[in-house]
C-alpha cells in the first residue's frame, strides 16, 4: 500500500533563471570626482583599462575550451554617495571615451541600484543573508552583524576592559585571522551607518558586493531575477539621475550581463575596497536555487566554476590615476 503526498504548488516556490555570458567584464568603476576632472581622466583611465580588456578576453577564450566565449561588458558610477552633472551631460561623454580606446560598454549601471532597484531593497535583502563565520573558540559576546554592521574575517581584539569592579584588565590580545596563512591579514568592514534619524546608508564594499552578486546571477527576489537590464532607445539621456534605469543595455547585440565569472579592472585604490567584497561574499548564504542554476549550466557547458562565490571573481588592479 502506497501513500500518496499531495502539496500546494505555491508551497514550493521556483527560481527563475537569467542568460548567463561566460564573463563580465568591468570597465570601470568611477566615482563623481573622477567626472570632475573631464575627458582627459577619462581618456586616461580607458587607455589604462584596454590592454586589461585584451588579456581577459584571451584568458576567456582559453577557458571556453575552442568554443567562443561570450563575454559582455559593464561600467558601474556613483550616483549613491555623490550627485554630480546629469546622464545628459556624462552618459555620452563616458560612451565617446570608451569608443576612443576601441572599447564597447554594453550595460551601465547607477550604484544606487544596488541598494534599492525597481523598488525591491537588494543591500538589505543580502544583509539578512550575512552568516557570520565565528572563530573557534569564541563565545558569541559580541552582537551580530545585524546589529553592529560590522562583519570580519576573524576574531577581534577583546575590548579593554574588567570582568568586575576592582580587578585586572584583560591582558591585550592581538586580532587573528580565521584563514591565516601563519600571519594574519585581519579586516573589520562597516557596512552600513545610520543618521540621527535612523536611515542607513550602506558602505562602498556591501554594494560593490551586491554588484559582483548580480553580475554572476545570484540575485533573486522571491525566485525572480532582480537588476534586470533594460533596453535603451529612446536616444537622449534623462537629465535627473532618477528617470535612469537601474540598469541600462546600451547595446543591442551584447551577450547576457550577468554571467559565471566577472572581472574588473579598476584602479589600484580599489584593492582594500574589494578585500572587504570578498569577505562579504564569503560570508553571504547565496540563494541556493539560483546557485545550483548556474552551478550546473556552468557544468553543462564544459566551464565548470568554483564552489566559492568570491573565487568567481577576479580584479586587475592598474597604477597611476
Amino acid at each position: 500500500m502506497t501513500e500518496a503526498v499531495f502539496r500546494e504548488t505555491t508551497a514550493e516556490p521556483s527560481t527563475r533563471s537569467v542568460p548567463l555570458s561566460h564573463l563580465s567584464l568591468e570597465l570601470g568603476h568611477l566615482y563623481m570626482e573622477d567626472f570632475e576632472e573631464g575627458p582627459d581622466r577619462l581618456r586616461r583611465h580607458f587607455a589604462r583599462v584596454r590592454p586589461w580588456v585584451d588579456a581577459a578576453r584571451a584568458e576567456a577564450a582559453v577557458r571556453a575550451t575552442g568554443r567562443r566565449p561570450r563575454i559582455s561588458t559593464c561600467f558601474l558610477i556613483d550616483d549613491y554617495f555623490t550627485r554630480f552633472s546629469s546622464p545628459a551631460d556624462l552618459v555620452p561623454l563616458l560612451l565617446a571615451e570608451a569608443e576612443r580606446a576601441g572599447l564597447v560598454i554594453d550595460y551601465l549601471a547607477r550604484e544606487s541600484g544596488c541598494a534599492v532597484a525597481d523598488k525591491v531593497p537588494l543591500a538589505e535583502s543580502v544583509s539578512h543573508r550575512l552568516v557570520e563565520s565565528p572563530p573557534p573558540g569564541t563565545y558569541g559576546l559580541r552582537p551580530p552583524v545585524g546589529v553592529t554592521g560590522w562583519l570580519a574575517n576573524g576574531e577581534r581584539t577583546p575590548s579593554a576592559g574588567t570582568t568586575r569592579a576592582m580587578t585586572t584588565a584583560t591582558a591585550w590580545r592581538p586580532p587573528h585571522e580565521t584563514a591565516a596563512r601563519r600571519h594574519s591579514v585581519f579586516l573589520d568592514i562597516e557596512l552600513w551607518d545610520n543618521d540621527k534619524e535612523g536611515h542607513r546608508t550602506w558602505s562602498c564594499p556591501f554594494l560593490a558586493a551586491v554588484w559582483q552578486l548580480a553580475r554572476l546571477g545570484l540575485l533573486r527576489n522571491e525566485g525572480e531575477p532582480v537588476l534586470a537590464p533594460r533596453p535603451w532607445s529612446s536616444g537622449d539621456f534623462p537629465r535627473d539621475w532618477d528617470e535612469l534605469p537601474p540598469l541600462l543595455q546600451l547595446n543591442t547585440s551584447a551577450a547576457p550581463f550577468s554571467a559565471y565569472r566577472t572581472c574588473s579592472v579598476l584602479p589600484n585604490r580599489f584593492v582594500p575596497v574589494e578585500h572587504a567584497v570578498r569577505v562579504i561574499l564569503d560570508q553571504t548564504d547565496v540563494d541556493s536555487g539560483a546557485l545550483r542554476q548556474v552551478t550546473e549550466r556552468a557544468t553543462r557547458e564544459g566551464t565548470p566554476v568554483p564552489d566559492a562565490v568570491a573565487d568567481r571573481v577576479a580584479y586587475v588592479f592598474y597604477a597611476g590615476l
